[in-house]
């Protein structure tokens, strides 16, 4: 079973940039279709980027389209690099492996491994 823990998130200003990293323990995720979610205090988990298992292929939600940019490396880490940050992308965020099939899946459902999450705080 593929294990996963995020890091890179912190306090920034509105305006700046972050890159988070998935980083995987125990095998690679070479093997699946990856993707980023954030969840913010008093809502539910929405969808960020998704990246196929070729690496080929991403999708984004439209609030972080040109903003964000979903990359991986094939072998153990995956990237969420964030820019022209806002209040409103305060958020825990959080990284995502799919068990079976390769696409670039929005559906949280989809997925069946979850890190712990990193905090992104953006102050206006």
């Amino acid at each position: 079973q593929v294990q996963l823990v995020e890091s890179g998130g912190g306090l920034v200003q509105a305006g700046d940039s972050l890159r988070l990293s998935c980083a995987a323990s125990g095998r690679t995720i070479s093997s699946h279709a990856m993707g980023w979610f954030r969840q913010a205090p008093g809502k539910e988990r929405e969808f960020v980027a998704a990246i196929s298992l070729s690496g080929v292929s991403t999708t984004y939600a439209d609030s972080v389209k040109g903003r964000f940019t979903i990359s991986r490396d094939n072998a153990k880490t995956m990237y969420l690099q964030m820019n022209s940050l806002k209040p409103e992308d305060t958020a825990v965020y959080y990284c995502a492996a799919r068990r079976s099939g390769g696409t670039a899946a929005v559906d949280i459902y989809a997925y069946d491994h979850w890190g712990q999450g990193t905090q992104v705080t953006v102050s206006s």
